[in-house]
């Protein structure tokens, strides 16, 4: 076991993300932060290091706890780092409300009619 690890392939042996193209190409855009700091994909993770990461409509707040380029079985990979209580809880309340949001239009299908763009107009206002 090695102190570095390209954090693309940590983040690919870490399990938030399907492939390593997929993370190189998360860290390429920006939407992963290590200690506050753009890097590129072949900047190096330590144990202690903290990470920003963007992924769908998530955000995680993590420590590194482990360094391992790796991929292991999910639990294996839930021990590589420990999530800030702050992420925790902004991850469930997010969650909770795209649990209870409905989108004004998703039972539409098609081109709305006129009582259709009524009912609309008055859920907006």
């Amino acid at each position: 076991m090695s102190d570095t690890v390209r954090i693309d392939k940590w983040l690919w042996a870490a399990r938030f993300f399907k492939t390593r193209t997929l993370a190189t190409s998360a860290v390429e855009l920006g939407r992963v932060l290590q200690n506050g700091q753009r890097v590129k994909p072949a900047h190096s993770v330590r144990q202690g290091d903290m990470l920003e990461i963007q992924h769908a409509d998530q955000v995680w707040e993590l420590q590194v706890l482990r360094a391992l380029e790796v991929r292991g079985s999910a639990t294996v990979a839930q021990t590589m780092y420990q999530e800030t209580a702050e992420s925790t809880e902004k991850r469930v309340k997010a969650a909770q409300d795209r649990k209870y949001f409905r989108e004004p239009g998703a039972s539409l299908t098609g081109r709305p009619t006129k009582r259709d763009r009524r009912l609309l107009d008055f859920t907006r206002s």
